[in-house]
């Protein structure tokens, strides 16, 4: 009896609404993980590949989809592909031409038909480097200045890594393109893909007598101060990127970029999210009872402000405006938010303590001899003093 087989969407690990491209993303991992010259004497391997080609035959072209999504396997029963299979089914309406140049050139060295690379000028590599700031200079911006080694074109040969006096030639493998074009067979007939010239490196030229200062490269490196503006409201991790002060490009390229990561340093009382600010700030017992005015610090500098009588510990007040600047307008500004502790004092004279035995009695409370109180009698008919009247006279006597 002949084995049942898989359903097509199931084979490539894919829903039945999946579009081309994922169809085409889908089979490219698995022929890419099971083909057979990947794994040599794996009959399973084949036959996992054979499966998933059959499958992708079908589904990628409209006709057949729409057949087998009405009918499944019946669709085809009977004809080239039968139960048989991959060994005679019909693969007329499937390009698998530029799947298997990207795989073939994965699986020998090359880069298929995105591999080769290009005699057109190309853009040189960026460079990375990072420098540290302090909070403030995050909030408000700053200029810092960074020692870069970076390539520039040899003078002594002017960067064509001859010695003076030569020329390089041509290259004889690639005849100057830079890009050789292999054949390889497979299942579906010859496929062609094309790699990097492995004798000039892509570039189609040969240097026989290397520059004795850049040896054949044509660059030196040079050690350059490049000056970096770190703008107002950047973040930790964040990055700036300096145009074209990176590594020189090739055929006439623009130099890549100068990309700095910045790493904030932590700072002793502020806390950032965003463009908020945030610190807490130690107020005594009587300033909260009572209330004062009382010097907060922010980042613009120390602000008056006014604690409202009866404040509760942990009361969280908003300074608007004393944030961080937007990096893209340092005209808008977060907002700084402080919180309000109220500090219990560990040691108090002996007038102090008998202030607050004295606001205790008017509170309407007994210290013990422990120091610890009891409520009074609230119900001796006696109209109790306000709160803040009996903590003003007992401070004031």
């Amino acid at each position: 009896m002949a084995e049942s087989k898989r359903d097509y969407y199931e084979v490539l690990g894919v829903g039945k609404d999946a579009d081309d491209a994922a169809l085409k993303k889908a089979y490219r991992q698995i022929a890419k993980k099971y083909h057979p010259d990947m794994n040599p004497g794996d009959a399973e391997a084949e036959k996992k590949f054979k499966e998933a080609s059959e499958a992708y035959a079908v589904l990628s072209d409209p006709e057949k989809r729409r057949q087998y999504d009405q009918f499944g396997h019946a669709a085809f029963e009977g004809g080239a592909g039968g139960a048989g299979g991959f060994g005679g089914f019909d693969f007329s309406g499937a390009d698998f031409s530029d799947i298997f140049g990207d795989i073939f050139g994965d699986l020998f060295g090359g880069g298929g038909r995105r591999g080769g690379r290009s005699q057109g000028p190309m853009k040189g590599m960026n460079v990375r480097k990072s420098v540290r700031i302090t909070f403030e200079e995050a909030v408000f911006g700053c200029e810092k200045e960074l020692d870069v080694v970076l390539k520039d074109s040899c003078p002594k040969c002017n960067g064509t890594g001859a010695k003076p006096g030569t020329s390089p030639e041509t290259c004889p493998k690639c005849g100057g393109k830079g890009q050789v074009v292999y054949t390889q067979q497979s299942f579906f007939g010859t496929v062609q893909n094309v790699q990097t010239c492995p004798q000039c490196g892509g570039t189609g030229k040969i240097v026989r007598e290397k520059c004795s200062d850049c040896q054949g490269t044509g660059y030196v490196s040079n050690r350059k101060k490049i000056a970096v503006t770190v703008p107002a409201g950047i973040d930790n991790g964040q990055s700036i990127r300096i145009r074209e002060k990176g590594e020189p490009g090739a055929n006439g390229g623009p130099r890549g970029d100068l990309l700095v990561e910045v790493s904030v340093s932590r700072h002793p009382i502020f806390q950032r999210q965003d463009m908020h600010i945030f610190s807490t700030v130690p107020i005594s017992f009587a300033q909260a009872a009572l209330g004062a005015d009382v010097k907060i610090k922010t980042v613009d500098g120390e602000v008056l402000y006014t604690v409202k009588p009866g404040t509760k510990t942990d009361t969280k007040v908003r300074l608007k405006g004393k944030g961080v600047p937007s990096v893209r307008n340092s005209q808008v500004r977060g907002d700084h938010y402080v919180t309000l502790v109220i500090q219990t004092p560990e040691r108090l004279s002996a007038e102090a303590k008998e202030a607050l035995k004295r606001f205790d009695e008017l509170s309407g409370n007994t210290l013990n001899a422990a120091g610890t109180g009891s409520a009074g009698n609230s119900g001796s008919g006696k109209k109790r003093k306000g709160f803040m009247n009996k903590m003003k006279e007992a401070f004031d006597e």
